[in-house]
């Protein structure tokens, strides 16, 4: 499984919309906020690898 890197771009309630960084893509993903880490932010970086998001340091 290939590893992919997002932004978060916006949080929305119970959603987050993040933004592939690792391509050249304007287009958002809609991820419930339960399946991310919990502290993350407008503008964290996150690693998806085996099916679960990561924040990048």
């Amino acid at each position: 499984m290939e590893t992919r890197f997002y932004v978060v771009d916006s949080i929305d309630g119970d959603y987050a919309h993040l933004r592939r960084t690792d391509i050249d893509s304007e287009d958002l993903k809609l991820v419930a906020r339960a399946l991310l880490p919990v502290e993350i932010m407008v503008g964290s970086k996150l690693r998806y690898e085996m099916m679960q998001y990561e924040i990048e340091e």
